[in-house]
């Protein structure tokens, strides 16, 4: 059982260079992966594939040996960089998890996440709690894999601890496979079994 992308090609049209070439991993469940590499490798590129957001011009992502569903519940949920990204702005917090599968209080209380802020909106949030919350929907979301894309590096260092402290806990205890994307080779030791480096 796991998540496999197969000699990956990425480009946004022909006249365009290659994004990504010929591009392979695998991350097992109950196994955490690091994806390190230089800025400009096409790293946050990958993850969207892996997590069905683009299609790959060539090769294919397969997850449990199937390929990943073009409707309903993804068995791979990515949790971007940029939190704002992840939520529709015109929503409630409350409809965005209600949307995504359903509430779990100790999960909300793993992250610190106060019953109040699902009565506001996304704006009405710091950076630090949005993000929390996009991190705790995502571990709710009942899905195999997770892809972290730099999820921690817009937060200060106690509020980075904070949050891998519990996703290493929680996605172990849900025995998901995970892919930690990051530029931070402490963070990819600390959290990986095992690092991969993504060449251009």
């Amino acid at each position: 059982m796991a998540l496999e992308a197969k000699n990956i090609y990425f480009r946004y049209n022909a006249k365009k260079p290659w994004i990504l070439e010929d591009q392979s991993l695998k991350v097992e469940k109950g196994e955490r992966l690091a994806l390190s590499a230089p800025s400009g490798c096409g790293k946050s590129t990958l993850a969207m594939i892996l997590a069905g957001y683009l299609k790959p011009s060539a090769g294919q992502v397969l997850a449990d040996g199937k390929p990943l569903p073009a409707k309903g519940l993804c068995p791979v949920q990515l949790i971007f960089q940029h939190p704002e990204k992840a939520v529709n702005p015109r929503w409630r917090l409350r409809r965005v998890l209600e949307e995504s599968g359903g509430l779990n209080e100790d999960m909300l209380n793993a992250f610190g996440i106060e019953p109040a802020w699902l009565d506001r909106f996304p704006r009405e949030l710091s950076g630090g709690e949005l993000q929390r919350f996009c991190v705790a929907r995502a571990l709710m979301s009942k899905a195999d894999y997770l892809i972290c894309d730099e999820i921690s590096t817009m937060l200060d260092v106690i509020t980075q601890a904070q949050i891998w402290d519990v996703v290493l806990r929680e996605t172990s205890r849900l025995n998901m496979g995970v892919i930690v994307i990051t530029h931070n080779m402490h963070l990819a030791r600390r959290t990986a079994d095992r690092i991969l480096e993504l060449r251009p």
